[in-house]
């Protein structure tokens, strides 16, 4: 696979995995493309934890287009009926239960479900974000990242980094396969067809268990 075909690819089939009227907090990088592949029929409300519901792609003639920004601080545009307000009530929403689905990036997920997104130590960073909260609020956390990072495996046995949340992952979405987050493990439901399941386990450090209805993904 070209390695500029694998975010698209990824966030391809991410998108099938959201559902008509699901509110969805969608993390910086690649999860910002799935929108992009949501069938036509699918409409979603997107919730950005520093103070929308009713995100929108960046509509550059808008008299506020500079001082509207996503959570990752780029430029963004609200729907007609969406609404802006503070950081509690923007956490309430999240914390209370009420986003249907995140979908955020990741460096490590263990084979439990923990996730660690926020930091390598000793490196730079902006900050935890909300990634904390989203991950212990959502009804749904999808992590949609490539497989590996410079061959290494990011889909481990237990975490090495510090750790966002514990046992919060339900589903893993690479460019490898698709692969849920159950009490007896990780299991590869889909995968792709450029590489055989042996590549996909030789590529992952957690045991994965091969689903009897185990798909390609399309």
């Amino acid at each position: 696979m070209e390695r500029s075909e694998i975010k698209p690819f990824i966030a391809k089939r991410v998108a099938k995995e959201l559902h008509d009227g699901d509110v969805v907090n969608l993390g910086i990088g690649l999860p910002t493309m799935v929108p992009d592949y949501l069938d036509p029929s699918v409409k979603i409300t997107l919730q950005s934890e520093n103070g929308f519901i009713g995100l929108a792609a960046a509509d550059p003639d808008a008299d506020d287009a500079a001082y509207t920004v996503n959570a990752g601080g780029q430029p963004a545009g609200i729907e007609k009926d969406g609404m802006f307000f503070d950081s509690a009530t923007s956490f309430a929403i999240i914390r209370g239960g009420h986003v249907d689905a995140t979908v955020l990036g990741s460096l490590q997920v263990a084979e439990n479900g923990d996730i660690a997104n926020w930091i390598i130590p000793g490196k730079m960073v902006p900050g935890m974000g909300g990634a904390m909260d989203l991950v212990v609020g959502a009804k749904k956390v999808i992590v949609a990242m490539e497989h590996t990072q410079k061959g290494a495996p990011k889909i481990l046995k237990e975490c090495t980094l510090p750790l966002t949340a514990q046992k919060q992952v339900n589903m893993i979405v690479t460019e490898m396969g698709v692969m849920e987050v159950t009490p007896e493990g990780i299991v590869l439901t889909e995968y792709n067809p450029e590489f055989t399941v042996e590549q996909i386990q030789e590529a992952t450090e957690a045991k994965l268990i091969i689903s009897k209805d185990l798909k390609p993904m399309v």
